[in-house]
């Protein structure tokens, strides 16, 4: 059987994320630890585990969230500037001992370079007066000196294939994209029938063609749930599939 989830008309460009790239590489899915940015309940919202029957109660949870995530950018100004030695101490000190703390950091630094990267500016404009200012701080409280930084970003980046490890991921149950389950799909030697849903991340990124998600729920013989603009839920049946065996 020959799918094409495409329009007439439409090409197919492989490269709309290299299906090894995971962007998420760890997820925290605990959703009743204490508020930060987020509450519990955007948290599961997020994770599509708290469903909305209205559209608007949907943007309007995202827009509650958008407006937190902004806020709590704001408040960094003033915990670099007010926030006691001490508490610092004692809040990264956990970094040698709490995992998921480190894992958090991690997420934010990610998170902050994917943004600004993507629809904003460049990551090195962010990173590179905050390092300098930092260092030139730590020289005057520790050494009494003043000091000249020089401060070099430099990424580079090699395109890699991996099928194996979105399969894995999906095992894992962590979340793909929808061209790394439609690489996997169409490769033929990955039965997605063994998950009763499948996450999908990214959903909202504007390559990918409409109605797009609904032809590859259907292809997998699940139904499409979309939890908010970036993010959906292939429900599939475990024990059965609707496709045929002959890809």
């Amino acid at each position: 059987m020959h799918w094409d989830p495409f329009e007439p008309g439409e090409s197919y460009q492989f490269g709309w994320y290299p299906v090894s790239y995971n962007r998420y590489p760890i997820m925290n899915t605990e959703t009743d630890r204490e508020r930060g940015v987020l509450s519990p309940a955007d948290r599961a919202y997020l994770l599509g585990d708290r469903e909305m029957s209205h559209e608007q109660s949907k943007r309007n949870a995202e827009a509650r969230i958008r407006r937190r995530i902004h806020a709590a950018m704001l408040d960094f100004d003033l915990l670099l500037h007010t926030l006691p030695e001490k508490d610092r101490k004692q809040l990264f000190e956990r970094t040698t001992t709490d995992e998921e703390f480190l894992d958090g950091l991690r997420a934010a630094v990610a998170f902050l370079y994917l943004g600004t990267e993507t629809y904003g500016v460049d990551f090195e404009d962010v990173l590179e007066p905050a390092i300098r200012s930092s260092e030139e701080y730590l020289a005057a409280t520790d050494r009494a000196a003043n000091v000249s930084v020089d401060v070099t970003f430099d990424v580079e980046t090699t395109v890699e294939s991996s099928l194996e490890g979105v399969a894995t991921r999906l095992d894992a149950g962590e979340p793909v994209t929808p061209r790394e389950l439609f690489s996997l799909v169409m490769h033929g030697e990955y039965d997605t029938r063994d998950h009763e849903r499948i996450r999908l991340v990214g959903t909202d990124d504007e390559q990918t063609a409409d109605g797009f998600l609904e032809r590859l729920a259907s292809y997998l013989g699940g139904d499409l749930d979309q939890t908010s603009d970036s993010q959906a839920v292939i429900r599939l049946d475990a024990a059965t599939g609707n496709r045929d065996d002959d890809y």
